[in-house]
């Protein structure tokens, strides 16, 4: 996936901390042995002069000057190296010290994202998702169906395969998702599954409730100073590859919120981004509460997948009592 504009800059930044880290670490070093260990300013100096001297005597066509070059500096490197060892130093004290040697810090290897770009790029994610608590005990790791039975345990089964389908056709097959049902069923959990598999693969998943997401549209439509933190959450609810709007119908509705909501699901579709709603509302009520567009615009872009059962999250609190 590609990143941002303003994550890309993010993780730049944090390379270019890196570097400056060891930059000053390098320098630090190298007063150090410039002040206490005596001679080996003068080894520096020597070996700066024997290359400016070889390569006089390369550009007068001494075809040996290279080999003698490598001689003399072998030479002038060990005594360098004996210098630092006579003070308790490690050989390598004055080499750059980089957190990836792999990349040398700058993120790429070849041309190539570095293991530790791809990493930094999942905690960036996981980070800006609003989801890393939830994820951890909110994925398909602890998935269960011992709470469901009959046609409940069935629609649940489908809806499962439903969202591991989604997950594995992510990147060829533009795809929303409707969840709703009743309280506590599993629409949410279902909904931290895809955002984990995503987040893990790359993918950057913003994650909301319905009450922040339309908080934050609020601020962003009024606020006129719009700080760059809301500036950046604002782009990103229409660039992230996953939008999750969580408990769609908590929220004081208006005109003006089923407004924004249209644009909202309306602008990703149109950038081909995939949404993931989730409510307890049923479909009659959904469309009662919102309109007519926002309501063609769910029946005829998203899968719609209806989830029902026992109030999980009751049940395993009433466990807990009984302990």
């Amino acid at each position: 996936m590609a990143l941002t504009n303003s994550q890309y800059e993010t993780i730049m930044k944090l390379y270019e901390a890196r570097q400056t880290n060891s930059r000053h670490l390098l320098e630090e070093r190298t007063a150090y042995v410039m002040k206490h260990i005596p001679g080996y300013n003068e080894v520096r100096n020597e070996i700066a002069s024997v290359s400016v001297r070889q390569g006089k005597q390369l550009l007068l066509g001494n075809k040996d000057a290279i080999e003698d070059l490598k001689t003399e500096l072998a030479r002038l490197r060990r005594k360098q190296d004996a210098l630092l060892t006579d003070a308790s130093l490690p050989t390598d004290y004055l080499a750059p010290v980089y957190e990836c040697p792999a990349c040398k810090d700058t993120g790429y290897i070849d041309g190539r994202k570095c293991h530790c770009f791809l990493q930094a790029q999942i905690d960036l994610l996981y980070e800006q998702s609003g989801i890393r608590k939830m994820l951890e005990n909110e994925n398909f790791s602890t998935l269960s169906y011992e709470y469901y039975q009959g046609e409940d345990l069935t629609r649940f089964k489908n809806t499962v395969l439903t969202c591991r389908n989604f997950i594995n056709n992510f990147n060829s097959d533009y795809h929303n998702l409707f969840f709703y049902g009743t309280v506590g069923t599993g629409k949410s959990f279902l909904s931290g599954c895809i955002a984990k598999e995503l987040i893990e693969s790359g993918h950057s998943v913003i994650y909301f409730s319905a009450t922040g997401l339309f908080d934050t549209l609020s601020k962003y439509k009024f606020d006129y100073r719009n700080s760059d933190d809301l500036r950046s959450s604002y782009g990103d609810l229409f660039e992230s590859d996953l939008l999750i709007i969580d408990d769609l119908g908590t929220e004081f509705t208006n005109n003006l919120i089923a407004s924004e909501l249209f644009s909202l699901i309306n602008d990703r579709h149109l950038r081909k981004k995939a949404t993931i709603i989730s409510t307890n509302l049923s479909l009659e009520d959904f469309r009662n509460r919102y309109s007519d567009r926002i309501f063609s615009r769910i029946t005829s872009n998203y899968e719609i997948c209806k989830i029902t059962g026992p109030d999980i999250r009751m049940y395993k609190k009433r466990l807990q009592n009984r302990k």
